[in-house]
């Protein structure tokens, strides 16, 4: 990881506030829309009440800036700075001959687009070492349970996981954070790992869906769904991670410096103790994406969101 500081730095940070900020603006679509819908009226009351000429200009006066707010949403929105990660998209609209999973006796359903979750990549497990250790949400590890640790979906989220290398496919939970190193996705619990056919390897390219708790009323019709937005929560980038406390503070006091709000996690791994620096990026979990994307570009190689 580079942590050298200099211009490369202070530019990167620069970029992820400037991003942030476009992100924040264009969230508020329906603020927006009323904006210009009440520029509208007031350019349209002018030119009911003026002369000839003077409604020539108001027109090209209208036309122009429209044109102009027009095109920057849309170079914006197209702008490969802001496009988010290949691996996480919407799912399709629910359809009647969609199979609902059931757990406990309660039936679980694949989220529609615009709020469903899917994402491919690499899962791995962990089991006896840290079975028993407290996971992220309060509750001992219990590597017998179909639970997973995931970066950055709410706590309670049930996720439907499947081997892309063998066809199986399993059920889990997600009650902890992780996996904190690069290029994973998912962290499984033992069982889920065994159900998977994961164990002997390791490790296995998966693909995970969100599921939310529903209820169908009537036949034929969609399940009425519970479940919390995917999207939103509190979101930091993990930029470092140490064996020793004074380097993780050093990064620490870098970014406070710039006026990023970063704190440090102590995460106890076998054997050892790590620091791992988070730097806050917002609540939602676009804004969040083009951060890590800017820090990634800036030098902090192995980045990557992290909820909290």
């Amino acid at each position: 990881m580079n942590c050298n500081p200099g211009l490369k730095y202070l530019s990167g940070l620069i970029k992820v506030k400037f991003y942030l900020k476009i992100i924040d603006f264009l969230l508020f679509k329906t603020f927006f829309y009323d904006l210009m819908t009440c520029i509208s009226r007031f350019l349209q009351s002018l030119y009911q009440r003026s002369g000839y000429s003077r409604k020539r200009r108001i027109l090209q006066m209208a036309l122009s800036r429209e044109a102009f707010r027009l095109l920057a949403i849309f170079l914006l929105l197209t702008s490969p700075s802001l496009s988010l990660a290949s691996n996480i998209y919407a799912t399709d609209s629910w359809s009647i001959t969609q199979e609902p999973y059931i757990i406990d006796k309660k039936t679980y359903y694949q989220i529609p687009s615009p709020n469903g979750f899917i994402q491919k990549g690499m899962a791995s497990w962990y089991g006896p070492t840290f079975h028993g250790c407290k996971t992220s949400n309060g509750e001992p590890y219990n590597m017998h349970t179909l639970t997973a640790a995931h970066k950055t979906l709410p706590m309670g989220t049930v996720l439907l996981v499947k081997n892309l290398d063998n066809g199986k496919d399993t059920l889990v939970r997600v009650n902890d954070r992780g996996p904190f190193a690069g290029g994973r996705i998912i962290d499984l619990s033992y069982k889920a790992a065994r159900a998977l056919g994961v164990i002997d390897n390791g490790m296995a390219k998966v693909q995970i869906v969100a599921l939310a708790e529903g209820e169908v009323k009537n036949t034929g019709e969609a399940p009425t769904l519970n479940y919390k937005d995917l999207a939103l929560g509190e979101f930091y980038v993990q930029i470092g991670s140490f064996a020793k406390k004074n380097n993780a503070m050093r990064l620490q006091q870098r970014f406070a410096d710039a006026g990023q709000m970063t704190v440090i996690h102590q995460s106890f791994d076998p054997g050892e103790i790590l620091y791992r620096v988070h730097v806050y990026v917002g609540k939602t979990l676009q804004s969040a994406k083009i951060a890590e994307k800017a820090l990634l570009e800036s030098g902090y190689k192995g980045a990557f969101v992290i909820a909290r």
